[in-house]
């Protein structure tokens, strides 16, 4: 595929066999981020992991301490209560049969799904329209809970989930270019310092064997991640 001008001159900035420190990375990052847009950063990395074993199966979610840089819409399904709850937590959607029916017509104006454990047995009515999406709510991202309010304020801080997909790659986003270096390299290490912490004990050999940041439109830059070399 035929590359723009933009990114031509960018990638000329960049020593695609050199290893970043991830503080010269962002630097660089935000410079070859030139589009029109306020392009998003994103952390890659490939894990040492066998995806194909249930105990490698690694999932999960964590509140970036700067955001996205994005206001996620909330869906929740709840009722009585909790509805209310999710309500005053200020979840965009709330509701019940009538939602899992808007739903079920197709309607998917929402960005993540959170339900309480007593409404999963019709959201899970759900599982076909949500799941390829990616949205099907799971207890391992916390997005099944009766704490709806947590939830909720969670994922309006900057709460993101990261999944390994079946490459034993895991793609998350850490911010957007406009953000300054400093909030975007802390985001960088929380990201980091969660996936070491989920580490399965079953993993034989580098757990972390390479990762690589980039913005939407710009050309990836390889990190030195010998901290993380586990």
């Amino acid at each position: 595929m035929a590359k723009g001008k933009k990114y031509q001159d960018a990638i000329k900035q960049v020593d695609r066999e050199k290893l970043y420190d991830v503080e010269e990375a962002i630097e660089l990052v935000k410079k070859t981020a030139t589009a029109k847009f306020d392009e998003t950063v994103e952390l890659a990395a490939r894990l040492g992991v066998d995806p194909k074993k249930a105990d490698q199966q690694i999932r999960g979610a964590v509140v970036l301490p700067n955001g996205t840089g994005k206001t996620q819409s909330v869906l929740v399904f709840a009722k009585g209560d909790k509805a209310k709850e999710a309500e005053a937590a200020g979840a965009d959607f709330v509701g019940e049969e009538d939602m899992i029916n808007k739903v079920t017509q197709g309607w998917l104006d929402f960005d993540v799904v959170v339900a309480t454990p007593d409404m999963m047995a019709q959201v899970g009515k759900l599982g076909r329209v949500l799941g390829p999406k990616g949205l099907m709510p799971n207890p391992k991202t916390g997005t099944v809970t009766f704490d709806v309010e947590k939830a909720v304020n969670e994922i309006k801080a900057g709460k993101v989930e990261y999944r390994v997909d079946k490459s034993g790659n895991i793609h998350v986003p850490i911010g957007k270019a406009s953000f300054d270096n400093d909030k975007l390299v802390e985001n960088f290490k929380t990201m980091m310092d969660t996936l070491l912490k989920v580490k399965p004990s079953a993993t034989k050999g580098t757990y972390i064997r390479n990762v690589a940041i980039a913005a939407t439109m710009g050309p990836g830059l390889k990190i030195n991640a010998s901290n993380y070399k586990l």
